[in-house]
């Protein structure tokens, strides 16, 4: 027996009447009657006790009834399953992302705007240190990962540009160079960088300065390099956005004068992904 064999006993039960299931199964009513006494001869039992006016489920037909609606039933939801997991409309998608992703609002902007498109995808967010990213989106490990660029990529990686912002100096309330509405790099000579994980703005501000930079702690995360600063620690080239985001006390945020150098957001992803739902995520983001 077929699925089919299960939806036209199913047809002639709700009906009780062979011609009018015929008429909605779009088949001759001989053909139908044919299909159900080839599915009584497999079973071995009647399904149906027929008169000229109507057809009546047997004991064997009533039992089978129930097994039936739910084999069609699991059977549609399959085949729907695997149209939608094609489709990318359901799934899982593995993504991580670096703090400030959040602290932009790229982060809620993207994964809004695709959940709201894609209810049935699933997505498992994770902070995950930048370091880690890529190798972990390259192996498999994660799907996507928003990054802070400029950054090298395994060959395996492709990368799209998004929020792009300069940097600020971050500095304890203490400083003598608090008194300055901006600071000249090379005032920075002298100083202690705590580094984030994003360290290009560092790297730019000593050169435009003319020294190399007394080199302190890479805590990771910018929630811990501001908590160094505020402890005195030294001072931090952060992005512009944690000005607004992360306030805590004895620290203070200056610009840099004549500071051009910026950093920006970047969706990594697999350069050849197939995954459905990975790649209506991927067009998602090309859009925002």
């Amino acid at each position: 027996m077929e699925i089919r064999h299960f939806r036209y006993f199913l047809c002639v039960a709700q009906h009780g009447h062979f011609t009018r299931a015929a008429e909605q199964l779009g088949i001759a009513p001989p053909t139908l009657s044919r299909q159900i006494q080839d599915m009584e001869r497999e079973l071995g039992v009647r399904l149906f006790e027929r008169n000229q006016r109507e057809v009546n489920l047997t004991a064997a037909g009533q039992a089978l009834l129930l097994e039936a609606e739910q084999a069609v039933r699991q059977f549609d939801a399959a085949q729907l399953g695997a149209q939608r997991a094609g489709r990318g409309e359901s799934g899982l998608i593995e993504l991580g992302y670096v703090a400030s992703a959040a602290y932009s609002g790229i982060l809620q902007a993207q994964v809004t705007r695709f959940s709201a498109a894609h209810p049935s995808v699933r997505l498992n967010i994770r902070e995950t240190p930048m370091v880690d990213l890529p190798a972990q989106v390259r192996d498999g490990q994660l799907d996507v990962a928003y990054v802070r660029s400029p950054m090298e990529l395994p060959d395996e990686l492709d990368a799209i540009a998004l929020h792009q912002e300069g940097f600020v100096l971050a500095l304890p309330a203490s400083s003598r160079i608090n008194e300055l509405k901006s600071i000249p790099a090379s005032r920075l000579a002298e100083e202690t960088f705590i580094l984030p994980e994003q360290i290009s703005g560092t790297l730019e501000v000593a050169a435009l300065g003319g020294f190399e930079p007394r080199v302190g702690p890479q805590p990771g995360s910018l929630v811990a390099v501001i908590t160094l600063v505020s402890l005195g620690q030294g001072v931090a080239i952060v992005p512009e956005s944690v000005v607004a985001r992360i306030r805590l006390p004895q620290v203070n945020y200056r610009p840099v004068e004549q500071c051009q150098a910026s950093s920006w957001l970047s969706l990594i992803h697999r350069r050849f992904e197939k995954a459905p739902a990975v790649v209506r995520y991927i067009d998602s983001a090309r859009q925002l």
